[in-house]
């Protein structure tokens, strides 16, 4: 079990039933959201000042790649660089996207810290498919 999730998407319905299906299961102790990815940068960066320990770090993030202000690409360009390398090691990613685009799907390989290309919405068979990967 997971101490900490981040769900990162625009979509208050999406987030909703995000957390509504990962509380069903053992998956997760905890779910933080934010709406974009300026917002989750926030987040790690308030960890960062504060010198806050390990285990309020999410271990993984669901990220929308299509959000306004900063979407999931430009989060991962920010998150993969040498500013987030305390988080970027540890923190896996998991995109959540409701097209799957081939090129996407071979962008996104090229970020270390994404683990898979997922289909929304959250299903109880995704997370059981997830947990064997974190």
């Amino acid at each position: 079990m997971l101490d900490l999730i981040l769900c990162v998407d625009d979509d208050p319905i999406t987030l909703m039933l995000s957390k509504k299906v990962i509380f069903k299961t053992t998956f997760t102790h905890e779910i933080i959201t934010a709406q974009n990815g300026e917002e989750a940068l926030q987040f790690f960066d308030s960890i960062r000042h504060k010198g806050a320990d390990f285990n309020i770090r999410p271990q993984l993030i669901f990220l929308d790649l299509n959000m306004p202000v900063m979407g999931g690409w430009e989060f991962l360009d920010s998150f993969n660089s040498l500013a987030y390398s305390d988080f970027n090691t540890t923190t896996k990613i998991v995109i959540l996207s409701s097209t799957i685009d081939p090129a996407d799907l071979e962008k996104a390989k090229t970020y270390p810290m994404v683990i898979d290309f997922l289909s929304k919405p959250i299903t109880l068979s995704m997370l059981d498919y997830l947990s064997k990967k974190v």
